[in-house]
């Protein structure tokens, strides 16, 4: 069988790669941006058995790149899955960024002191080694994103919005679908955050009725945001039309959700605008013009 730690980086990988892809493509529309260069980072020592962790994933060391979006920042300097990264600025990993408890804190602290340096420069130095390879480093510039992080977590098979994380369990089935797919399932979350869903639901309550508009929103919003991330936006309606048959229950049927034909309807209706936005703004689906609200924003 396949290491559970290899198949936690290929998860890790697909979700971090569909999450930048929607991220960025959209930056041009939300409210916010961050910088970002496109890599998540982990921390071996985080594992329950970090010794057979570093064994599976070929780590020479702790800190270490998880996942690398495909034409990112990170990924023209060639920062590679794998790497171990030895330094941020002048700053020695092994020395500035010391094991923590609880664990996991260090690898926040180190992905604050990136986010620090990248908002004040727009760029980071950045150190690593690939395994026997030469340690390499590099300057790496920043692109604007939408401000949301991406994590595979023990949710088994559900997926959550957070207002700052898209968080998908470890279980989820989408890990199998075609990519494109699977991408519909991310932007329907991601959604939710650039919706600002759970604050408005903080302020108007948190009745079935008004959790039902905030998921026929972010089932309207997701083809937008796949469409500007360069995914088919058809395949909102195809994910729907994969599970609902089976699974008009559970994960995308509950009292706070449509029925998935009515929902596969309401996101097909969304195609037509969303062309004619994009023929008329250079390909791009600008949702903050041709997108109508329900939740009062």
């Amino acid at each position: 069988p396949r290491s559970p730690y290899l198949e936690l980086q290929r998860r890790d990988q697909a979700l971090f790669v569909a999450g930048w892809r929607l991220v960025t493509g959209n930056a041009p529309f939300c409210r916010t941006t961050v910088p970002a260069i496109g890599l998540l980072l982990h921390d071996r020592l985080t594992y329950s058995d970090p010794d057979a962790a570093g064994a599976a994933l070929g780590l020479r060391g702790d800190i270490a790149v998880q996942a690398v979006a495909a034409g990112s920042p990170a990924a023209r300097l060639n920062v590679q899955v794998g790497a171990v990264v030895t330094a941020l600025g002048n700053r020695a990993v092994a020395t500035a960024f010391p094991p923590a408890d609880p664990s996991w804190t260090r690898l926040g602290a180190l992905n604050r002191a990136m986010t620090a340096d990248l908002t004040r420069d727009g760029a980071i130095e950045l150190a690593w080694q690939l395994g026997d390879q030469r340690p390499a480093q590099a300057r790496i510039h920043a692109v604007q994103a939408c401000p949301s992080r991406f994590e595979v977590t023990g949710l088994g098979q559900r997926a959550v919005a957070d207002g700052e994380r898209v968080v998908f369990g470890d279980r989820f089935p989408g890990f199998d679908w075609p990519e494109d797919e699977f991408a519909a399932a991310v932007a329907h979350e991601l959604a939710h955050n650039l919706l600002g869903h759970r604050a408005w639901l903080d302020r108007a309550g948190r009745s079935r009725a008004n959790v039902r508009l905030t998921e026929d929103e972010a089932d309207r919003l997701a083809p937008w945001l796949l469409a500007n991330a360069g995914y088919d936006p058809a395949a909102a309606v195809r994910l729907l039309q994969r599970w609902g048959p089976d699974h008009d229950g559970g994960l995308l049927r509950k009292s706070t959700h449509a029925r998935w034909r009515d929902r596969a309807a309401a996101i097909a209706a969304e195609l037509p605008l969303i062309e004619r936005a994009r023929a008329t703004a250079g390909g791009k689906a600008d949702w903050t013009a041709g997108f109508r609200r329900t939740t009062g924003g």
